[in-house]
């Protein structure tokens, strides 16, 4: 079952301004069920793929969840430099984004990053190799989260970063070069989430305002022309 979307964005390396020549179009989008789906013992999806290819979508209230736990892909959804269509429920939505953030993306951010390296390092262990494309996402990961709980904004565009970054991704630089970035990386996300003015929690409040609203809206949503 599909809807339409409210909000639909380009994320992954085009919106990162990594993109090659064979990048994919990484696309991700929010839709709403409309308010009455929910009264019945069928619910509708929490997600679904597509339409097109290489897209992901949440139905508003899960992404609203996963936003408000700090998840760097959800969150960066409302950051996107890229958005290909937005509706009155994505404007409502992007409008409210600041209220998905709190100090708890110092663990998020830092917990992704982290599991990545890990990940590396037990396929360097057990196999010799390195996936240096998972290598470059830790340190974009890291860069990001110690962007966030600086300026309060998500970090979506690391061009500035493209070179070294595509350099990780190439296997351009020795593997002791990149855990020694991200060593550092990981010592400035500890003292970025020291001195954050992030809220502790979430404005859960303004949250349930959003999805009211949002709700309300689409009790009687008008049909689409044909």
């Amino acid at each position: 079952m599909m809807f339409p979307l409210a909000l639909s964005v380009v994320v992954g390396s085009r919106a990162y301004g990594l993109a090659g020549p064979g990048s994919d179009h990484d696309r991700r989008g929010v839709f709403v069920a409309p308010t009455k789906s929910f009264w019945g013992l069928d619910k509708p999806p929490t997600h679904f793929d597509g339409p097109r290819d290489e897209q992901f979508n949440w139905e508003i209230e899960r992404f609203c969840v996963l936003a408000a736990q700090g998840n760097p892909t959800v969150l960066e959804v409302l950051w996107s430099p890229i958005v290909e269509s937005i509706g009155p429920d994505g404007e409502d939505l992007l409008g409210a984004r600041q209220a998905f953030l709190s100090r708890r993306v110092a663990q998020t951010y830092g917990s992704y990053a982290r599991d990545q390296l890990t990940r590396v390092r037990a396929r360097r262990a057990r196999t010799g190799e390195t996936n240096h494309k998972q290598a470059m996402h830790m340190i974009r990961l890291l860069v990001a989260g110690a962007h966030l709980l600086r300026t309060g904004e998500v970090l979506v565009d690391v061009s500035p970063l493209r070179d070294r970054l595509l350099a990780v991704k190439h296997g351009d630089v020795p593997w002791d070069d990149v855990t020694g970035w991200s060593d550092r990386l990981l010592a400035d996300l500890d003292r970025a989430a020291a001195s954050t003015s992030l809220p502790e929690h979430p404005d859960r409040s303004r949250v349930d305002d959003l999805l009211h609203r949002v709700r309300e809206r689409n009790l009687h949503p008008v049909p689409s022309p044909p």
